[in-house]
């Protein structure tokens, strides 16, 4: 005989409260207190509970996906924002579907195409560095979905937005390697079609000016977000003169493989040359000598998009977008740390 599936009436049961309580708390409703909801979340997982998503999508004319899109899930950076996005989600009773567009226009367009014919309840993407278009993500607005950016943005669509302060953040590197007496600083400029990549530019160049210097073009040296593309640049970083005596590094990736190269011409890290990267990368902790870096706070740019989302599911008038900006960290070790 097949057992029988349990449903929120057994829940409710137990609980001694009604399956309309039982039916909020697990949905995520605030008007729930986080007692009643604890106490739901340990007996649906005490009673094997499944929710019956079909069923539900039937009387909500919900699907509770939600699609994510980014770059490269296989970098720690974007699996940790993925992380937060389906902690967060999964307490709400929705599913993450992740797509990456490995930095392509067309792979983005592709995804998006793909999300909306699954009829996904929201959209929350990092917009691929090289996207010149943008009416696939006006499409989605289009069929009333929401939908959300975070890390790199369209700064020209009405949506929620999440991002770190790239700015402040290539600020305050390029300021701690003025404070350890560097004066010929590189700057390894990623792409310049991404607005992360602009604000980075701008922040190295607000620096050098607050410090009193001029920003010299021939210390802005262009490098996409690769080890090899690292590589590449340490001959040109090395020929520029007078000698360049720090490099801020607007990726981590393209960090290491200068400080790869560097090293195997004789450079000594950080008494010849100074460094930091960009965006805490896992390596950057084990590499000799240690990467100093930003960090970027992704997991709780995860948690924060998928809050707005939230937020604007349940908003009971018209939603007005919101754009939040984390606060980065900047985190000093032995490849920067002079005196």
């Amino acid at each position: 005989m097949l057992k029988s599936k349990t449903t929120i009436h057994d829940i409710a049961k137990e609980l001694n409260i009604t399956a309309a309580t039982v039916s909020r708390a697990l949905n995520g409703n605030q008007a729930i207190s986080e007692r009643t909801r604890i106490a739901v979340e340990d007996m649906a997982r005490k009673l094997n509970y499944n929710p019956n998503k079909l069923a539900a999508s039937l009387r909500t004319g919900k699907t509770f996906t939600v699609g994510v899109l980014v770059p490269a899930a296989d970098r720690s950076f974007f699996g940790s924002i993925i992380r937060g996005i389906e902690e967060e989600l999964t307490q709400a009773g929705y599913s993450v579907i992740v797509a990456q567009t490995y930095e392509g226009q067309q792979a983005e367009i592709k995804a998006i195409e793909t999300l909306l014919r699954l009829q996904v309840d929201g959209i929350m993407a990092s917009v691929s560095k090289n996207t010149q278009r943008y009416e696939h993500f006006e499409s989605v607005l289009k069929e009333g979905i929401p939908l959300l950016f975070f890390d790199n943005i369209w700064k020209n669509m009405a949506v929620s937005s999440v991002t770190i302060d790239d700015y402040l953040g290539a600020y305050r590197a390029t300021i701690h390697l003025l404070e350890q007496g560097c004066r010929r600083i590189v700057h390894l400029a990623g792409l310049q079609t991404s607005y992360v990549y602009q604000e980075r530019l701008r922040g190295y160049q607000a620096a050098l000016r607050d410090w009193g210097m001029q920003s010299d073009p021939s210390l802005v040296v262009d490098c996409i977000s690769e080890v090899s593309a690292g590589r590449q640049v340490a001959a040109r970083v090395l020929d520029i003169t007078p000698q360049v005596d720090g490099v801020c590094s607007s990726s981590d990736f393209a960090a290491l493989g200068l400080l790869q190269e560097l090293q195997a011409k004789g450079c000594r890290i950080p008494h010849d040359i100074a460094l930091v990267g960009f965006a805490n990368e896992p390596f950057t902790e084990y590499v000799s000598p240690a990467l100093s870096t930003v960090d970027q706070c992704t997991r709780h740019m995860g948690y924060t998009t998928a809050r707005l989302f939230l937020d604007e599911l349940s908003a009971k008038v018209k939603f007005v977008p919101r754009s939040m900006v984390l606060q980065p960290e900047l985190i000093i070790r032995a490849s920067s740390k002079r005196v």
